[in-house]
């Protein structure tokens, strides 16, 4: 039985140890701090615009599991706020036990508060992770690795590049610095930029829904969505549309407005605003944040740290370490990380068994958003731009391309033309046989 080490329990690491269990692997699962999801447990949306695509995609390819479990914690299902179609809303309170209890009976052995320090390299192979330095250092030793630790901080990155430390989800304080494999396996990364800014600043926060005027939380919890004018007078202030990841919410609709959503908590759609500016704000007078803590000052600041890979998530230099979430790229949301996540577990568990490794076809929507975002991260001006299924640069690229699809049964037809239905549900380990790379129609003809 192949071993498969995955660190980073966000989205992506959560989906890669999944799909390597399901896979007939022995999935070691290594988290830092003491919760799952990372910035999932902040943000809860799915499905909306592209990302519907994406979803169906991928649970066509047998990679439903997580998105199976957005489900079931939903708590608005097809609303609708500005620019964004049939989005549905997790509940960010209860998301984090549901996935741990899915990785739980998949077999996933997960570590909680524990932070690699030492990665072992032999030539172009990882050998282990340990979580200490030195001859009583614990070492986590696998066929294969998968570097879900994301590109976020470390708060001396938020202090340079931000606006300080504003307490986020991340909680580096608490349980130290993220760690990346590649980095300390000797990969050079790559640093995105937005305009003179390095890195990006996250693109939402929290607010404690009590802390509302009573008919905003009515509204919230009866639509799912609020939107409140911002009075002109307070719209001074720091150009934010510029710094944020999360380009799809970049429009003047977020610079004029306040647009809040329902996922248990009131989700605020930019990036900070200072709190002395919104308790003027009709309603908002006893606001309060709740992630960041210190909401009214910024937020983290992300890519700072992405893996150079190819179109199998491989890292480049390095064949046994495989790449999700925002390690694989400029790719922005919890789809993103989970489907990145799919297929870098798939092909961890691939490369220890010796099967040539899976490469999506630009037929899905999945394939294509991971080679255009490989292929545009390799300029100056791609490094200054954010890639998502629910908005922006890409999901303009996916509707041009025909990609964009809300009708699943032609969802499953494309996956399965592909010759990739439940790529990602069929073991692998008993199977034992190359790939079907690229799904190419002609070959799966001849086969």
């Amino acid at each position: 039985m192949p071993k498969i080490v995955v660190v980073g329990g966000g989205w992506g690491g959560c989906a890669a140890a999944l799909v390597a269990a399901k896979q007939g692997a022995d999935v070691t699962l290594i988290e830092r701090t003491d919760m799952l999801l990372g910035t999932g447990l902040v943000g809860g949306i799915f499905r909306n615009n592209g990302r519907f695509t994406a979803a169906e995609e991928a649970l066509a390819m047998g990679g439903g599991d997580l998105f199976e479990v957005m489900e079931a914690n939903a708590v608005h299902r097809n609303i609708e706020f500005p620019g964004h179609k049939h989005a549905w809303l997790y509940n960010v309170n209860t998301i984090e036990r549901a996935v741990r209890k899915r990785l739980d009976a998949a077999g996933v052995d997960v570590r909680m508060m524990t932070r690699i320090t030492e990665v072992e390299v032999d030539g172009e192979r990882i050998l282990s992770v340990a979580v200490a330095e030195g001859a009583d250092a614990e070492r986590f030793a696998a066929d294969a690795f998968v570097d879900s630790t994301g590109t976020s901080g470390v708060p001396r990155t938020c202090n340079q590049h931000g606006n300080g430390c504003s307490m986020c989800v991340l909680r580096c304080h608490t349980f130290g610095n993220r760690v990346s494999v590649a980095g300390r396996a000797g990969l050079t990364e790559m640093v995105g930029h937005k305009g003179t800014q390095v890195g990006a600043m996250s693109g939402a926060c929290k607010i404690v829904k009590d802390s509302l005027a009573p008919e905003i939380a009515e509204a919230l919890n009866r639509d799912g969505v609020f939107v409140a004018a911002i009075p002109a007078e307070l719209r001074a202030g720091e150009d934010k549309l510029g710094s944020k990841c999360c380009q799809q919410y970049a429009t003047a609709d977020y610079a004029d407005n306040i647009v809040l959503l329902d996922t248990g908590h009131a989700k605020l759609m930019t990036t900070h605003i200072p709190l002395d500016r919104l308790h003027q704000v009709p309603g908002f007078e006893n606001a309060r944040y709740q992630d960041p803590i210190s909401g009214g000052i910024g937020n983290s600041i992300r890519f700072v740290a992405m893996t150079p890979r190819d179109d199998a998530l491989k890292a480049d230099g390095l064949d046994n370490l495989f790449v999700a979430g925002e390690k694989a790229g400029l790719l922005v949301g919890h789809t993103e990380a989970i489907v990145t996540g799919l297929l870098a577990g798939h092909n961890a568990v691939r490369e220890a068994v010796g099967d040539e490794l899976c490469v999506l076809p630009d037929s899905l929507a999945i394939g294509d958003a991971i080679t255009h975002v490989r292929e545009r991260m390799q300029t100056e001006e791609g490094l200054g731009l954010k890639y998502t299924f629910s908005g922006s640069v890409y999901f303009d690229r996916m509707k041009e391309r025909g990609l964009y699809v809300i009708d699943v049964a032609d969802i499953r037809a494309r996956v399965e033309a592909a010759g990739l239905t439940n790529v990602f549900g069929a073991p692998t380990v008993t199977r034992r046989r190359p790939a079907r790379v690229a799904g190419d129609a002609a070959a799966v003809a001849a086969e």
